[in-house]
């Protein structure tokens, strides 16, 4: 076993996170290891990425000191009791599989490996997610840098009590939909002002991204944000006025509670 990492299960979130690793120069190709259920996949990764693919998850485990679970969360249960022969408290385990908690995984893998759970988002395709992440039992503060070294090549990283992380799932996991139908429902309505939908959709996609670097770049608080861009009598006001009668501010916090809700029963589902 050597210090590379194994992304086992090399899907969507997999790959995306092996491009990034491979881009930033973290690890050489060579000590990358990803695996798929298929050859043809293995062989498609290995082709395009450079990396060492492979359809045997023991091997990777054997070779690998970090240990990225990528599958789905139904498949978490069959690969830990796969790789578990092989796995040392001289392991880090990475799993980016939501809704399976850190318990789930340590009580099929040998006493004292650390295990470090992790919630990433669809920004990370484009190196702008943010990830929350949580240790187990067994992870330690130096376990918790290994895994923000490697989710930082995707974004940000924050770390958070597991007992947050259905919070993190519904804000920032979740997310990336709730900003999706608000820029719809802005692309329509300026189509329907008369704008095309190539113009309306460059508008409203970019008003966006400067917004967030707005508040990113200038820590601005949206409160700030809002009011400086809401003059006495002005367009925004109207606007702002009519968001707040039809209540969206209050629908937004009942979706993510909900979303948060349903994080928490999908998790004891897996228990």
């Amino acid at each position: 076993m050597d210090d590379g990492l194994a992304i086992l299960g090399c899907g969507k979130i997999g790959e995306i996170l092996a491009a990034g690793l491979v881009a930033s120069a973290w690890r050489r190709p060579d000590q990358i290891i990803v695996t798929a259920r298929r050859s043809e996949r293995a062989e498609e990764l290995a082709a395009r990425h450079g990396l060492h693919a492979t359809t045997s998850n023991l091997e990777a485990a054997r070779e690998a000191r970090i240990l990225v679970v990528a599958v789905k969360p139904q498949d978490v249960g069959d690969l830990l009791a796969e790789i578990a022969p092989e796995v040392t408290p001289g392991h880090l385990i990475l799993s980016v599989a939501a809704a399976i908690s850190t318990a789930f995984i340590e009580k099929r893998l040998p006493a004292g490996v650390p295990v470090v759970r992790a919630m990433p988002n669809a920004p990370s395709q484009v190196g702008e997610g943010i990830a929350g992440i949580c240790g187990g039992a067994h992870a330690g503060p130096e376990h918790l840098k290994l895994a923000e070294d490697v989710l930082s090549h995707v974004g940000r990283v924050v770390t958070v009590g597991e007992a947050y992380m259905d919070a993190v799932t519904a804000v920032s996991g979740s997310g990336p939909a709730y900003f999706a139908l608000l820029a719809e429902a802005m692309i329509d309505a300026g189509i329907m002002l008369g704008l095309s939908r190539v113009t309306s959709t460059d508008l409203v996609v970019q008003t966006m991204l400067g917004t967030a670097r707005l508040l990113s770049d200038q820590h601005m608080h949206p409160v700030e944000l809002r009011e400086a861009v809401t003059s006495p009598g002005g367009t925004t006001i109207m606007a702002i006025r009519q968001l707040e009668i039809a209540g969206v501010r209050a629908a937004l916090l009942n979706a993510i509670q909900a979303a948060m809700e349903r994080s928490r029963e999908l998790a004891a589902g897996h228990e």
